[in-house]
Order: C-alpha cells, then sequence, then structure tokens
C-alpha cells in the first residue's frame, strides 16, 4: 500500500488526536454543560458531509443516554428560503470541521436571533462558524491536509461522546470513552491486512453499506469516503430500511459492506447477514462477532468488548482504510479526489 500518502498519517494520527483533545477540552467541556444544563429541552444539529455523519451519531448518542430528541437543521429553510422555524426549546448546535460554510452558519446566527443556546464544534476557532456561536469546542486536530475527512471526523464524534458524558454526568462512561484510543490504535496497527484484502475489489462500480443504531452514522461516512475516493456509487442504509426495497437489487457478488459491532442491533445484522449470504452477496464485514464475520467473503476484524455508543470510533477505520486503498488500486489519488476542494461553502 502507498504509506506516503497524506490521508495515510492522518488515518494513522487518529488516536494521538482524539487523546489529545480529550486531554485538552474535558474540563472545559464540563464547564459548557454546566452553562448549558437547564436551558434547553432538545438539539437541533446543522452540518454537512461528514459532518453531517456525526450528526447522525449524536441523534443516537443523546436519545440513548440523555433522553434528547436530536433533529438535522434544514439549512436551506435558513440561507436560501429565508423562512427559519421557531427553535423554541432548542440547543442549537453547528458542527463542521472548516466552519466556514455559510448556510451552516446561517442557522447557528438564526438561533442567536431567537435568543436560543448556541455551541459549535470546529477545527477553526477562529472561523465563522465559532464567531457565531456562544460556546465552541475546538478539536485540536492540527491541520488535516487530505481533502476528505478522516481525524476530524472521529474527533467530532468523541466531541459529542464527551459533551454527552458531561450532560449526563457520567464518569464511568467518560472513563470508557477515554480508553478508546488504545483500541483505535489496535486496528490501525493491522492496517497493511486491511489494505491487502481490498485488490479484489479494483473493478467495483457499486456497492451498498449498511449499519443500524449507533453506526448507521457509520455506513453513512463509510459509503461518502468510497464516494469521496474512489468514484463508486457507495449507497448507505439501515438495515430496516434496506429491507424495505433496496434489497431487490441484489443479485450474486453485488458487494455489500456491512458495519456490525456487537450491541442490541447484534439479532438484526446477524439476520441481515443471514439473508444476503442466501442471497450470495459479495459481503464485507466489520465486527467483532465471529458469527457474523463468518459469514463474510472479506472479514475485518474490531477489538471486543468495547460500549456499542463507542463502536463508531473505531468501526469507521477499516472503512476509511479500505477506501484510501481501493483509490490507489484504481488509479487514483486518495489525498486530492478529483472534483472535490479541502472546504466546500454552501449557501
Amino acid at each position: 500500500m502507498k504509506d506516503n500518502s497524506v490521508i495515510n498519517d492522518e488515518i494513522i494520527e487518529q488516536p494521538k488526536v482524539i487523546h489529545a483533545f480529550l486531554d485538552q477540552e474535558t474540563e472545559h467541556v464540563f464547564q459548557i454543560a454546566q452553562t448549558l444544563r437547564g436551558k434547553f429541552q432538545y438539539i437541533i444539529i446543522a452540518a454537512r458531509g461528514s459532518s453531517d455523519n456525526a450528526a447522525r451519531y449524536a441523534q443516537y448518542l443523546f436519545g440513548a443516554y440523555n433522553r434528547l430528541q436530536v433533529a438535522l437543521a434544514t439549512p436551506s429553510l435558513f440561507s436560501m428560503y429565508k423562512t427559519p422555524p421557531n427553535m423554541e426549546g432548542a440547543l442549537v448546535i453547528g458542527i463542521s470541521q472548516s466552519g466556514q460554510s455559510p448556510d451552516i452558519v446561517s442557522v447557528l446566527e438564526e438561533a442567536n436571533r431567537q435568543n436560543r443556546p448556541t455551541l459549535s464544534i470546529t477545527n477553526d476557532p477562529q472561523s465563522p462558524l465559532a464567531q457565531a456561536s456562544k460556546n465552541v469546542i475546538p478539536l485540536h486536530t492540527g491541520k488535516e491536509k487530505a481533502i476528505a475527512a478522516t481525524k476530524t471526523y472521529t474527533c467530532s464524534l468523541a466531541a459529542l461522546a464527551l459533551l454527552s458524558c458531561t450532560f449526563a454526568g457520567d464518569t464511568g462512561r467518560l472513563f470508557a470513552l477515554k480508553a478508546i484510543p488504545s483500541s483505535m490504535e489496535e486496528v490501525i496497527e493491522n492496517k497493511n491486512q486491511i489494505a491487502e484484502k481490498v485488490a479484489r475489489y479494483r473493478y467495483m462500480e457499486h456497492c451498498a453499506v449498511i449499519g443500524r443504531g449507533f453506526n448507521y452514522s457509520t455506513a453513512f461516512e463509510v459509503a461518502l469516503k468510497i464516494k469521496e475516493l474512489t468514484r463508486v456509487v457507495a449507497e448507505p442504509y439501515s438495515s430496516a430500511d434496506f429491507r424495505h426495497g433496496p434489497i431487490a437489487t441484489i443479485s450474486p457478488g453485488f458487494p455489500v459492506f456491512l458495519i456490525a459491532p456487537s450491541g442490541a442491533i447484534t439479532p438484526d445484522l446477524q439476520n441481515m447477514t443471514q439473508e444476503l449470504a442466501a442471497l450470495k452477496a459479495e459481503t464485507i464485514i466489520v465486527s467483532d462477532d465471529p458469527a457474523i464475520l463468518s459469514l463474510g467473503k472479506t472479514q475485518f476484524p474490531i477489538p471486543t468488548n468495547i460500549p456499542e455508543w463507542l463502536t463508531p470510533l473505531i468501526a469507521v477505520i477499516p472503512g476509511q482504510i479500505f477506501a484510501m486503498q481501493l483509490a490507489i488500486e484504481r488509479g487514483l489519488d486518495p489525498d486530492v479526489p478529483e472534483g472535490l476542494t479541502k472546504v466546500t461553502e454552501t449557501y
């Protein structure tokens, strides 16, 4: 595999980045949680791209552990239609690696006009998004040079996880979060073994990526990385939605990427894997469950005994490596995908 690419370095950096972020921001986020406590009843998140996938994680995270409903903002209502909804009762969060996109900034600006509490999660604490927020959680990842987000994505997940722990005052979960970089290291140590399995998919043109629960977000992020880096049409689904029609597209040999760490969704994903095997799909499986892995044509094992709510920080890494290596196999530059720029400004 190509070890001198920028994205390769940034994938490798992720455990160190998460460790540094938690070390620098835990006390600060506790203070933010204290400031915000009791001032909202639900959360609205404005984001695009990988940050939007982090927001999908937040829907499950804050719902399961903080009993908070999380809605995803519709930025065009704010920036294009000029008809922003009433956000009474909301904490409004903006997530953006660059903090530059005007439509995301417009949601936070409107929240301020409606006198709602605002928070941004961004890698640039001087960005327009940060300036529009009353509270800012900086990611401290250092400059992300590759166009496709990797370390800023997982650090955004860590920021949301830290916020959830601090809102709940849950020191047990915080301890588990602080242990997650070592599990990330375990996966990255096996990156060459992951990359060696990718050549088989060099001529793949379409695939589905399936996850559920906390890893619904991971399915979207892995699909996005495959699309960004390789030009393969990768469609993300929950296993439930996949059964509602898209499963009809499966023919023998059709590639399906399955994100299936252990947790409440294990029985459903085990059934999904068996259904795909019966249809003779080409299954690529990320899991810590031997029974599920055994049904995969290509298997990417991850460490065991990770709480399900933290598995999105782990399960995305094989997908990142897969997408990077598939780009290389197809003769593409994984650092600079054609047609993309690092900062995308939408209005």
